[in-house]
């Protein structure tokens, strides 16, 4: 299963690539795993820098693969998604995010932690965790309103509206957008330039800007405790079969 996260260091960035493309990199609980691993093996190293993500073939993820969440719903501290959610906010080195196609879910919530975003043009994104009878997580309930607004934001999560690249850019949630076959040179030149930055400099500029992570986690937890407890419920049921057999969700 780790074969599905691609690892490579070059010039002192962690390339860190989604390789599930015939399911649009969904995420498993091993996927996180894995991703967990090399981010906490990263922030010990020194001969890395930075952290870059990607995603293999036409997608850089569609977010949670819904039926290993189905079977093994991730309760606790100790489930892989929240260990990596943890590792967003507790990342000290720069996170670059190379967005080549459709970010779903924790696609979208995780580029709020990140430092650098390059989105391709044909890249969408989008959260539809209300669609799924669930709730935004990895602070995203506080980070994108701060980002958007509220207004924005609402259509985004209670809407699960999609955002493409232009409009993503315009409301401040990518850095820049580029042609497809710019994305990842422009990414890989970003990474490469800050690996060469003073590090000590580098972390506390990143660490001033992202102001009080605790408050983050905070609202992270909170998130959390909310996730599992829909995870278990009857909407969450209905809403995850009615995504498998291609209907419409009967809440009634």
């Amino acid at each position: 299963m780790t074969e599905q996260i691609q690892l490579e260091t070059r010039d002192r960035v962690l390339h860190i690539t989604f390789n599930r493309p015939d399911k649009k990199n969904a995420l498993t609980h091993a996927m996180y795993a894995r991703i967990v691993e090399a981010m906490r093996a990263a922030e010990d190293d020194e001969g890395v820098r930075a952290i870059l993500f990607t995603g293999a073939g036409d997608a850089f993820t569609s977010g949670n693969d819904l039926a290993d969440f189905r079977d093994t719903p991730p309760l606790g501290d100790d489930a892989p998604v929240t260990q990596f959610l943890q590792c967003l906010i507790s990342a000290r080195k720069p996170l670059v995010m190379a967005v080549n196609g459709i970010a779903v879910g924790v696609g979208l919530t995780m580029l709020l932690h990140a430092d650098i975003v390059y989105a391709a043009e044909a890249a969408v994104l989008q959260a539809p965790f209300v669609d799924l009878a669930l709730v935004p997580e990895a602070g995203s309930s506080l980070l994108l309103p701060q980002r958007v607004g509220h207004a924005r934001a609402a259509e985004i999560f209670m809407l699960g509206k999609k955002v493409g690249a232009a409009e993503a850019y315009d409301m401040g949630m990518v850095s820049r957008v580029l042609k497809a076959d710019e994305l990842m040179p422009a990414a890989v030149k970003a990474a490469a330039a800050l690996a060469k930055k003073a590090p000590r400099s580098l972390m506390l500029t990143k660490q001033l800007m992202r102001g009080d992570t605790a408050v983050v986690a905070a609202r992270m937890a909170q998130e959390g405790k909310l996730f599992g407890e829909q995870l278990t419920s009857p909407e969450v049921l209905e809403a995850i079969m009615a995504f498998m057999q291609k209907r419409e969700p009967n809440f009634g």
